[in-house]
């Protein structure tokens, strides 16, 4: 059997359909490289079976490449090997109300030293939903005052 255009369509469409179910937004570049063999096998249908596959590994690669080196390019940065001195002076939402000298958990927008909730200690009290500050690091709780 011979691989058609549309064949290749039908794959590339499936692999961008699928990026649904499997949010990783990895699958939309191979399904767009099979897009890219198919019309390519449209406008040169003797392409043979060991080009298409190139064709389709080169262009899903490059397009993989292209999305995290134009529009992610600090993605693969790991902030998880950073120290707890820089996590003094961040910014986080209070996630529920916190009583002096308790226990709560503090949400930061970007993962800081590598998860983005974390357990939180204040000496005063703070409403649930209100921006803080972290001013210290202790053990593995962040001490907080309202920002």
């Amino acid at each position: 059997m011979e691989l058609e255009w549309y064949h290749w369509a039908v794959l590339g469409i499936c692999l961008i359909a699928s990026e649904l179910v499997v949010p990783a937004f990895v699958l939309v570049w191979f399904g767009l490289g099979g897009l890219v063999v198919a019309m390519l096998l449209y406008l040169l249908p003797n392409t043979s079976f060991v080009a298409q596959l190139l064709v389709w590994m080169v262009s899903s690669i490059a397009l993989v490449v292209l999305w995290f080196m134009v529009f992610k390019p600090h993605q693969h940065k790991i902030t998880s090997g950073r120290s707890s001195a820089e996590a003094i002076g961040e910014v986080g939402l209070l996630v529920n109300d916190i009583e002096p000298f308790g226990k709560a958990k503090v949400r930061f927008q970007t993962p800081l030293i590598g998860a983005d909730v974390w357990d939180c200690v204040s000496d005063e009290k703070i409403a649930a939903g209100t921006r803080v500050k972290v001013v210290s690091v202790d053990g593995s709780f962040l001490k907080i005052t309202k920002a």
